[in-house]
C-alpha cells in the first residue's frame, strides 16, 4: 500500500493545473475575499475578524479541493481504463485500495492549508499562539479524511464521463451552503438550519473553535464522525459492487 501512496503522490504533484486550484487559488481567494478589511474589526456574532475568519474557510475549502476534485474523476477514469482491474491482480487488498487513495489524497491536502495560513498572517496579520497554528493545521488536515472518502465513493459511483460534473455539484454545494464562501450568519434563517447538518459546516466550525480557545461542539464532531462512516464504508461497498462485476 505504502509503494500505491507513493505513486498517487508523485501523480498529484506532476499535475500543475491541479495544484494551482488545490493549493494556489485558495489563497488567492482569501485575498479577495478579506479584501480591505483590517485586523481589528470582529465580524458580527463570529467574536472573530474576518480575516481570521475567512482564513479558516479557504483553508478548509482548500483541502476540501484537493481530497475531492483529485480523488473521484480520477478513480472514474481508472476503472474504465482497466488500472483498478489490474491491482486486483496483485497482493494490494480492496481495503488497501481505498486507505491508499483517501492517505494519499489527504497528504495533497496539507500544503493548500499551510499557504494559506501563511499568506494570511504575512499580508492580513492573522495572530495565533503557537498551539493555535499546530491544532489547527491538524483539525483541518484530519476532517479532510471526510471529503477524501466522500471523492472516492463518487469515483465508484459515477462514470468517467459522469464523475466531474457530479462531483463538481457536490464540491460546489457543500462549500457555497456550508458556509465556507461566505459566513453563514449571513444567510435566511432557514438556510442556517440547512448548513447546521452539511459536514462542511461542521468541519469549518473545528478551526473556529480552536481561534476562538474553546472545546469543538459535539454535534460537529459527531457529524463529522458519522459523514466519513457513511463515506467510507458506501466507498468500501461501492468497491466490492464493482469487484463483482469485473
Amino acid at each position: 500500500m505504502n509503494s500505491l501512496v507513493k505513486l498517487e503522490l508523485a501523480r498529484t504533484l506532476r499535475n500543475r493545473k491541479f495544484l494551482f486550484f488545490s493549493v494556489l487559488h485558495p489563497a488567492l481567494l482569501f485575498l479577495i475575499i478579506a479584501g480591505n478589511a483590517d485586523g481589528t474589526t470582529e465580524l458580527d456574532g463570529t467574536g472573530l475578524t474576518l480575516p481570521a475568519y475567512i482564513m479558516v474557510s479557504m483553508a478548509s475549502f482548500g483541502a476540501l479541493t484537493a481530497v475531492l476534485t483529485g480523488n473521484s474523476e480520477r478513480i472514474a477514469k481508472e476503472r474504465e481504463s482497466g488500472w483498478v482491474r489490474q491491482l486486483r491482480l496483485t497482493p494490494l487488498p480492496g481495503r488497501g485500495y481505498v486507505l491508499a487513495k483517501t492517505a494519499s489524497a489527504a497528504v495533497a491536502g496539507l500544503p493548500s492549508i499551510v499557504v494559506v495560513f501563511a499568506v494570511a498572517a504575512a499580508v492580513k496579520g492573522v495572530r495565533l499562539d503557537a498551539w493555535q497554528w499546530l491544532a489547527l493545521t491538524g483539525a483541518i488536515w484530519a476532517g479532510s479524511l471526510v471529503f477524501a472518502a466522500l471523492g472516492v465513493a463518487i469515483g465508484y459511483l459515477a462514470s468517467g464521463d459522469t464523475a466531474r460534473p457530479v462531483t463538481m455539484v457536490v464540491y460546489f454545494g457543500l462549500s457555497l451552503l456550508g458556509g465556507l464562501w461566505m459566513p453563514a450568519t449571513t444567510f435566511p434563517w432557514w438556510l442556517r438550519d440547512v448548513a447546521r447538518w452539511l459536514p462542511t459546516h461542521a468541519y469549518a466550525a473545528l478551526g473556529r473553535s480552536i481561534e476562538q480557545s474553546h472545546a469543538p461542539q459535539v454535534q460537529d464532531l459527531a457529524l463529522l464522525a458519522a459523514c466519513f462512516a457513511l463515506f467510507a464504508g458506501g466507498a468500501a461497498w461501492l468497491y466490492r459492487k464493482d469487484t463483482l462485476k469485473a
